[in-house]
This record gives C-alpha cells, sequence and structure tokens, in this order.
C-alpha cells in the first residue's frame, strides 16, 4: 500500500457556488487555514471582512500557498457584504448556536442557490444583526462539556456536509 500526497492523487477538482464569508476573524492561522479549507471544499470565493486582517507570514505559512488559487477579497463592512450577496440570490446561513439554530445533521440545503457562508469572530462569534439578515442558522451539536470549537475546525465540518448535499 503506498500512501499518496497531492502530486499523485487524481481527485478530480469541482468547484461549489459557495462563497464563505468571515466576519472578524483575525487569527493569521485560522485565516491561513480557511485558504486550505476553501481550496480543499472548492469553495468559489472567500471574503474576509473586518478592519483587521493580517495576511503575513503566519498566515501563509500555514495556507501553503492557497491563498494564490482561492478567489479572495477583503471588505470593511460585513453587514454590507451580505446585503449584496442576498440581492444576489445566495442563501446565508450562518453557522453559530442559538436558541433558534437547527442541527447540521437535521439541515438540508438548497443546491439550487447559491450558498453564502457566514462565519463569526473566534471570540463572540457571528453578530445579532447578521444572525437576523441570515436564511437559516445551524449549528453542530457538542457532546462534551464545551459548546464551541475553534472556527475553522466547524468551518471545515459543515463545508463537508454542503459540498456532500451537492454531489
Amino acid at each position: 500500500m503506498t500512501q499518496l500526497n497531492h502530486y499523485n492523487t487524481n481527485f478530480s477538482k469541482k468547484k461549489f457556488p459557495i462563497t464563505l464569508v468571515c466576519d472578524n476573524v483575525n487569527n493569521a492561522p485560522n485565516i491561513g487555514s480557511l485558504f486550505r479549507t476553501a481550496d480543499a471544499f472548492g469553495v468559489e470565493k472567500l471574503i474576509l471582512c473586518g478592519s483587521y486582517i493580517p495576511l503575513g507570514r503566519k498566515m501563509t505559512k500555514t495556507s501553503r500557498a492557497t491563498e494564490k488559487v482561492v478567489p479572495f477579497e477583503m471588505q470593511a463592512d460585513v453587514d454590507a457584504v451580505i446585503s449584496n450577496l442576498k440581492s444576489e440570490g445566495y442563501l446565508i446561513i450562518a453557522l453559530e448556536i442559538t436558541d433558534s439554530s437547527i442541527p447540521l445533521r437535521e439541515a438540508h440545503f438548497k443546491t439550487s442557490q447559491p450558498i453564502a457562508l457566514l462565519i463569526g469572530d473566534e471570540n463572540f462569534g457571528v453578530s445579532e444583526t447578521l444572525l437576523k439578515a441570515s436564511d437559516m442558522i445551524v449549528h453542530i451539536d457538542m457532546f462534551g462539556q464545551n459548546s464551541s470549537m475553534n472556527v475553522v475546525q466547524a468551518t471545515n465540518i459543515i463545508l463537508y456536509e454542503l459540498t456532500k448535499q451537492s454531489l
């Protein structure tokens, strides 16, 4: 048995109509990991929102050059980004645990409509304003003592489900 790497795998490349919108994610290694995640799951675009978005050495070390292949943009006003995507016909899905969010395992996504996946700040999550602007709020069931996980790991989980339902 031979272990494969990115030079000898035969995965077919595919883009999904998913835009990943990051609200104030400002940890450089997390941003780098989000570029890798976006590349791995065939995300169409990454939009980094906020007043401070570190794209330096720490980010590029983690991204492993995926920032060169994943289309991205930086915007200061996340509310305007979400409003614009909504007007373009995107389904806005927020990843956050709230008293009205639905478990990811129960969510069914419209695959005919482009999706804007909204993820929030590492410490404070998705704002109340953005939650109200969302079409759907989903959470990942947690079975331990903690009620949250790292933003990148949570994004990996939901992108796996989104792309699985789209295949």
